[in-house]
């Protein structure tokens, strides 16, 4: 049976309460966050460095709480976006190894995958707007239930680093690598005039454009900005997070009208490449919550602009996006040589469910 957005709120829910009941004072001090509508300026504040994302991570619970979180993340999931979520966890560990377990920031350990933040907002399952924010290094989940139904999933972000590590057998473990292969596909199957207009630059900015501000804009985001204040911001944070200044910057910012080549003017088969391509986005959250049903109307599948920056050779940098209506998919993959990928899916309009919440608040003040 195909979930509902009320059958998925009303799992968060009881996994949310089992989880709050779990806690005792101090721990809940820190896991429970003002009701949604208050308190606003913490909970659209997000993360996908390794600083302090907020809330209670799972140094501070005991085996049986990690459980009880790690639960209610996979109530906001579907099973691959879960098995992709916990893979990003353990590939902390894989991190350490690649830079030598010498990385030292100050902390007890740098590369940590204890390090990640579980917030509820509000009140679980009551009769107000209630929600939950779970976020470390390259996974940030924020999630608001309004009059019972899930009403927001975005900002959804995931990366990876190394994004690509060798298994066992000559195999190779690429948590994301269906999202960077489908889009290449795609940009490399365009015809000379089409490819022209999506390649906005030769060169890929060094991190998603958009960054974690809250709002969908074209303002430049600091890399001092991708961290909560505290020591341990990296080195050069006065720096634009893109790397990119005057004419290269303004060829890949953020634009009212969207940037690349249309979905409309794709062949039939290209249009299928875009369609799975959202999916491997769209389809991290559960069936009935996930928008990708939407993009089987050929209007919507139209209005999807695809742009791209950088090389289009498997294994060098480069960055793209998937731009329309209600919609705004970020990739980039340029740090370590061509081998640590960033993947943001927003929704331009109800980022963090604020639209829905306002409406809600009106509603709720007529009567």
């Amino acid at each position: 049976m195909t979930d509902t957005g009320r059958e998925v709120a009303d799992r968060m829910a009881e996994a949310a309460l089992t989880w709050l009941d779990s806690l005792d004072d101090d721990q809940r001090t820190l896991a429970a966050g003002p009701s949604p509508g208050t308190g606003e300026a913490e909970r659209t504040r997000w993360f996908y460095t390794p600083t302090d994302h907020g809330g209670l991570t799972f140094h501070r619970q005991r085996p049986a709480q990690h459980r009880l979180v790690l639960r209610l993340v996979a109530s906001g999931l579907s099973e691959a976006g879960y098995t992709t979520v916990a893979t990003l966890l353990g590939l902390e560990n894989v991190l350490d190894l690649v830079e030598g377990f010498s990385v030292n920031w100050g902390r007890e350990r740098t590369r940590d995958p204890g390090m990640y933040y579980l917030r509820v907002f509000g009140e679980p399952g009551g009769p107000r707007p209630w929600g939950w924010r779970f976020g470390g290094h390259h996974v940030s989940l924020n999630y608001l239930v309004v009059d019972g139904r899930v009403a927001a999933t975005t900002p959804c972000f995931l990366g990876a680093d190394p994004a690509a590590s060798p298994l066992l057998g000559g195999a190779t473990l690429r948590p994301l690598g269906a999202a960077e292969d489908l889009a290449r596909d795609l940009v490399r199957s365009l015809r000379p005039e089409l490819a022209a207009r999506a390649v906005l630059l030769s060169q890929a900015p060094d991190d998603i454009v958009t960054g974690n501000d809250p709002r969908i804009d074209d303002r430049v985001i600091l890399r001092s900005e991708l961290w909560r204040p505290g020591p341990h911001t990296p080195d050069r944070a006065g720096s634009p997070a893109t790397g990119l200044h005057g004419a290269d910057r303004e060829a890949v910012a953020l634009s009212p009208s969207p940037k690349g080549v249309p979905g409309a003017e794709l062949d039939a088969t290209q249009r299928e490449q875009l369609r799975a391509l959202l999916g491997t986005y769209l389809d991290r959250v559960p069936d009935g919550v996930s928008p990708l049903p939407r993009y089987e109307e050929p209007a919507a599948l139209d209005a999807v602009h695809l742009a791209w920056a950088g090389s289009t050779t498997a294994g060098e940098p480069h960055y793209y996006r998937l731009q329309g209506p209600r919609l705004l998919v970020e990739w980039t993959n340029v740090q370590r040589g061509g081998n640590h990928a960033h993947a943001v899916w927003r929704d331009p309009e109800t980022d963090f469910g604020g639209d829905v919440l306002a409406a809600h608040h009106a509603s709720h003040h007529q009567r």
